[in-house]
């Protein structure tokens, strides 16, 4: 058994904060906006969190959205849904392994020569950690989270402590929110953009679910952990926006590929495109990490009920569901080296946006269905709350955020 409230914070730190920013300053044109969406943000992941910890709490198994589906609206569409999870998961792990051999190419030039290579030697090792046992895997999550907050901390303190950038007396970008008419169809398109580009930084904060099963006290722990994580998260990231907007002003921060690397260059003038591109590198192997934490659950979950091999639900005595995490492992590597995965990334991306809805819409069919059934935990402001989670997530997840999401994984020139 494992704290899930040490693991909560780990994995949610996505390189999206070190890209995003430059996003939401070119969306917006004002610094006011920008960090106004990040706090918006925030609080919409933090209603997220507030309606899955009942769910969590009420039913702490292995297998994350799946569970909530199969019992709110059956094994048929339970399974449909853990398939669409399990693809997403499975599909975000080879593009991340790939984006991380990319980061250690920049780093060190030799290893750029073979990234399929390198990407399935990362995938492997990650394997072969968690097939040593859960705790292992979580101390991992816990080391690399805990140094990518040290770095991400130290950046930011340097913007604080370096003088702020002069106001900036050049127009706001030309087809930002502030430049358009107000609910012209223009601005409305700038809002939603900035929106879906916020909405996927923070996605992850319903990580610790799919380790409810192994975690001491789920039914104390998981509410904790979703909740308690997501505010860390969403203060950080808040922390890192008004930090770039101290000394990039809103034009620069609007045409830059990768903010972060542009702020460390005037805090760090030496070295500081270099942090930016570790920390970026050590959240992809986060990602990595939580995606080979997750996705094996999803596997044993659909195993026990008979939708999978009876053997995917297999725990070691080390707690790893090892042929899950086999499989896993090995249909990651299957599609690096294929290179077929990153088409199916825009249909993952639509999938994921059905489970969301899903997950809330669970919830109202089981405060119906069964009242009486104990919540050890109950969502905040139900049901408002959750009726506003599912109709955000219908409004921003929209296609084309995959391609936003494939900005994100795409490694930056620094």
């Amino acid at each position: 058994m494992v704290s899930v409230w040490r693991w909560s914070s780990a994995a949610r730190v996505g390189v999206g904060i070190l890209r995003l920013p430059g996003t939401l300053a070119a969306a917006l044109g004002d610094s006011r906006l920008v960090v106004l969406f990040w706090i918006f943000g925030g609080l919409y992941a933090l209603l997220g969190a507030v309606a899955v910890a009942e769910l969590a709490a009420m039913m702490p198994e292995a297998g994350g959205f799946y569970v909530y589906a199969r019992r709110a609206f059956g094994h048929g569409p339970g399974f449909v849904w853990a398939g669409a999870t399990g693809s997403t998961r499975r599909r975000r792990s080879p593009y991340g392994a790939l984006t991380a051999a990319a980061f250690m190419g920049t780093l060190w030039p030799a290893a750029s020569h073979y990234p399929r290579g390198l990407a399935v030697a990362i995938m492997g090792v990650f394997t072969v950690l968690h097939w040593a046992g859960l705790r292992i895997g979580s101390t991992v999550t816990r080391i690399i989270s805990v140094s990518v907050g040290l770095m991400l901390m130290v950046l930011v303190v340097g913007c604080f402590l370096t003088a702020p950038t002069a106001a900036s007396g050049a127009p706001p970008p030309a087809m930002s929110a502030v430049s358009l008419p107000l609910m012209s169809f223009g601005m409305l398109a700038a809002v939603v953009t900035a929106l879906r580009a916020v909405f996927l930084t923070y996605d992850g904060w319903y990580s610790p679910i799919y380790m409810a099963e192994e975690s001491t006290q789920p039914t104390l722990t998981m509410p904790r952990a979703l909740i308690g994580g997501t505010l860390l998260v969403a203060a950080m990231y808040v922390m890192i926006n008004i930090a770039l907007l101290r000394v990039l002003p809103i034009p620069v921060l609007a045409a830059s590929q990768l903010p972060a690397a542009d702020a460390a260059r005037v805090v760090l003038p030496r070295g500081g495109a270099e942090l930016v591109t570790v920390i970026s590198l050590m959240t992809v192997l986060s990602l990595i990490n939580a995606i080979m934490l997750m996705t094996p659950r999803i596997l044993l979950a659909i195993g026990r009920d008979g939708f999978f091999t009876k053997k995917a639900a297999q725990v070691s005595a080390g707690g790893t569901p090892r042929v899950a995490l086999a499989v896993t492992g090995l249909g990651a590597a299957v599609l690096i080296m294929s290179g077929t995965f990153e088409e199916i990334v825009a249909v993952a991306a639509v999938l994921f946006l059905l489970i969301y809805i899903s997950t809330y819409s669970a919830l109202i069919v089981l405060r119906r269905r069964e009242p009486d059934t104990p919540r050890p935990y109950r969502a905040f402001g139900y049901p408002f709350t959750t009726i506003s989670c599912s109709r955000g997530a219908w409004r921003c997840g929209l296609p084309r955020s995959w391609k936003i999401c494939a900005r994100e994984f795409s490694p930056p020139c620094c």
